[in-house]
């Protein structure tokens, strides 16, 4: 065995978890299920309706962008293993497991690896939805282990996905590949769990790097309250705090913002021009915080990112990097100063936005979040456990007739 499938493999088969693990899991299952039933009218509904189950399901829990977040991995944990696992019919116990070797890849795998360009949600996912997946199915140890291998070949995805479907359309590939990974080791097929460790070394990653056996997810995650990249929840959330200050936005002259240059690194589109391309754009957060009143999903609209007020903001935007170590993008602070018309200066900066793991979001912050997310999803996810929540994907995302790739399907072709 080698030097990290084998002890993830053990720590994954041998997880029992507490009541505040599986709190969390209830938790993560309402927020992942919200924010994909919040994107049933998204285009990429249609597009991705030929792909598996899990893969189907990951795209469209992450297409809005709107899901959790691992902020000392920068990896989006659930958005992969909750599809895994309603995938394999698997219970929260699966979904800890696989969040759990998420978080240990993750850590593994360092922020160099995402520094350098590599979407970690998807390189890290991978194996990651194969122990999902594997401690659903009931796979032994050393199954878990080869599951892991069997996922190597798709454990990829880049950040110049990002603002286009690639970005979601890659999660579901990587969950899709550890669920399959995981039904081929059932099924008998060997691997040699040494081709996780060669993987991770030609990742930049070092299996040295190491977490605690317990929480099943170290550092907690993230709860977005805003439907874009975690690298512009702070800076948003910061300029609503002054914004009764600012008053017109017309008013505003020149914006400055100041961070560490490594908690910005995935807003990669300076000016963007459509909705996707908005969510992961520095100045067009400073835009929406601005010119909405809640920065929601009808800001990031093709539309709003296009209107002219929002042009005018985003061109009056000038964004200070700082040359500072940087390992998160909670890192430091963001500190804003917003020049008005008139002279007047308003300042404001954060550390910890709302819904970070250390600002858990209040009940009123979350209720508002699933209402933001579709009318009748606080309704639906009411006391929903993990079989319910299968079946109720299943109804609002289904499959394609014609495909059946990765899929189990009863004699008539249709998926069980």
């Amino acid at each position: 065995m080698t030097n990290a499938a084998a002890p993830l493999a053990a720590w994954a088969h041998a997880y029992h978890p507490d009541a505040e693990d599986l709190a969390l899991a209830d938790l993560m299952l309402a927020d992942t299920l919200a924010v994909a039933l919040a994107a049933r009218e998204h285009p990429l509904r249609a597009i991705s309706a030929e792909l598996p189950d899990a893969a189907r399901w990951a795209a469209m829990a992450h297409v809005l962008d709107f899901d959790d977040l691992h902020t000392d991995t920068t990896t989006h944990i659930s958005v992969l293993t909750v599809p895994a696992v309603l995938a394999a019919g698997g219970d929260a116990r699966a979904y800890l497991a696989g969040a759990g070797v998420f978080a240990r890849l993750g850590t593994m795998l360092g922020w160099q690896h995402y520094a350098e360009g590599w979407h970690i949600t998807c390189t890290a996912g991978a194996p990651a939805a194969a122990v999902a997946a594997g401690v659903a199915y009931g796979l032994t140890e050393r199954q878990l282990a080869t599951a892991m291998a069997l996922a190597v070949p798709g454990a990829g995805g880049v950040q110049e996905a990002f603002g286009t479907h690639g970005k979601s359309l890659q999660v579901g590939f990587a969950a899709e590949a550890g669920v399959r990974a995981a039904r081929l080791a059932r099924a008998g097929a060997t691997a040699d769990p040494r081709a996780l460790d060669a993987w991770l070394r030609r990742m930049g990653g070092s299996a040295d790097r190491t977490l605690p056996e317990t929480p099943a997810v170290p550092g907690g995650l993230a709860i977005k309250l805003f439907p874009c990249c975690y690298a512009m929840q702070r800076p948003i959330a910061a300029l609503r705090e002054v914004r009764e200050r600012i008053g017109d936005p017309a008013k505003v002259a020149r914006v400055r913002v100041t961070t560490p240059a490594g908690t910005v690194h995935p807003l990669i589109h300076d000016r963007p021009r459509t909705g996707l391309e908005g969510k992961f754009s520095l100045q067009y957060a400073v835009a929406a915080a601005l010119l909405d009143d809640y920065p929601g999903f009808e800001a990031f609209t093709d539309a709003a990112v296009t209107r002219p007020e929002a042009d005018a903001l985003v061109a009056a935007v000038e964004v200070v990097k700082e040359d500072v170590p940087a390992s998160t993008l909670l890192d430091g602070e963001v500190a804003i100063e917003v020049e008005l018309a008139d002279g007047t200066v308003v300042h404001t900066a954060m550390a910890l936005p709302p819904g970070a793991p250390n600002r858990p979001p209040t009940r009123e912050e979350l209720a508002g979040k699933f209402a933001a997310c579709g009318a009748d999803v606080p309704g639906l996810l009411a006391d929903i456990d993990w079989s319910r929540a299968a079946e109720l994907m299943r109804h609002a995302f289904p499959q394609a007739p014609a495909c059946g790739v990765g899929a189990d399907h009863d004699e008539e072709g249709g998926a069980k």
